[in-house]
């Protein structure tokens, strides 16, 4: 049985191999994926029978649970798709370009840097501006950071291991402006603050799902397109030059789209942690390394987590709305510590 299946247009100008058992899983995971949004939508404080989610939302239900179906919990579900798909992917791609394994948008700094600028928001501007541009305010914050953090890993080019700590040392300092921030505002402000660093997707609507939706859109497509590039720099910096690779544009080309990934999902999920440490790694264990196989299966499992942690945040301890972030960081945080200790000899 062929293990490859190969594609070809008629000019051959475009041709692919596609692995049949990267196929097989994404398939699985696919199944896996709808039926986990079938039970998302049949949660809550009211279950409601799946065959009654289903007909609902092909049209043909009764019309009496619309409301809570269409208005509360799909939007959710939907975000929790979202944001665990761009988690996981632009942590898939720091792991890539750094080629190390505990890279992550929340470990490196882009996280924390997000956190500032939404911090700073709902500190001075929440009530005389729009919230909607809360979103805004984190990303710009994220790519700021993240800028600076090339920056200062810059000495005749960016290695790998000076972005990482420099990322660390720059988190942990977003950290402490954070803590500052939450230390001086007033008891309201420092209520919504540590929701949104906990990260919930709690009160998300339509609204919300299609102003992420384009960047998800946009930027996965773009990263599978230029898949073959992370392909050969995790080679190694000497042989992807060698191969006429420009490492430091292409370094820069890839933290920028991980930036706006993650700065997109952080700033209408708030601070969820550990998806984009754990997707990319449970990915690999499933399909290998081949960047392109990579992220499809890394976006479906990031989903996947995403939801079911919001599943359990807001069903275990009901009436209590738990945030999302507590139950992904506690699966992250094992996980992390089983990493470590993998790699203690590294």
């Amino acid at each position: 049985m062929p293990k490859y299946m190969t594609i070809r247009s008629k000019s051959d100008r475009i041709s692919f191999q596609i692995a049949l058992k990267t196929c097989l899983i994404t398939l699985i995971l696919s199944l896996l994926l709808a039926l986990i949004t079938i039970l998302g939508l049949s949660a809550g404080s009211d279950f409601i029978h799946p065959w009654i989610v289903i007909q609902e939302l092909f049209g043909y239900g009764s019309g009496d649970y619309n409301f809570v179906l269409h208005t509360l919990r799909l939007p959710r579900v939907l975000m929790a798709l979202l944001v665990g798909a761009a988690l996981g992917v632009a942590g898939l791609i720091l792991q890539g370009i750094i080629r190390n394994p505990l890279a992550a948008p929340d470990i490196i700094g882009v996280t924390s840097g997000a956190s500032v600028g939404a911090i700073v928001f709902i500190v001075y501007f929440m009530g005389a501006v729009s919230i909607q541009f809360l979103p805004l305010a984190a990303i710009i914050s994220a790519t700021i950071v993240s800028f600076i953090i090339y920056l200062l890993s810059w000495k005749k080019g960016v290695t790998p291991i000076r972005m990482v700590l420099i990322g660390i040392g720059i988190s942990a300092l977003a950290k402490a402006m954070v803590t500052m921030l939450l230390v001086i505002s007033n008891v309201a402000a420092t209520t919504k603050a540590y929701l949104w660093l906990t990260g919930s997707l709690y009160g998300a609507n339509m609204q919300d799902v299609f102003l992420l939706l384009p960047w998800v859109l946009v930027l996965l497509p773009l990263t599978f397109v230029m898949a073959r590039i992370v392909n050969v720099k995790e080679l190694g910096d000497d042989i992807a030059i060698g191969l006429g690779v420009k490492v430091q544009i292409y370094r820069l080309f890839f933290l920028l789209i991980s930036v706006m990934l993650a700065g997109s999902a952080v700033a209408f999920a708030g601070g969820i942690a550990f998806v984009g440490l754990v997707a990319p790694h449970m990915s690999r264990m499933l399909v290998g390394r081949s960047f392109a196989a990579l992220i499809p299966v890394t976006a479906i499992i990031g989903g996947i987590i995403v939801i079911a942690a919001d599943i359990v945040a807001r069903t275990a301890f009901l009436p209590k709305d738990l945030p999302t972030g507590v139950f992904t960081a506690a699966i992250g945080a094992p996980f992390f510590i089983y990493l470590l200790f993998k790699t203690r000899n590294q």
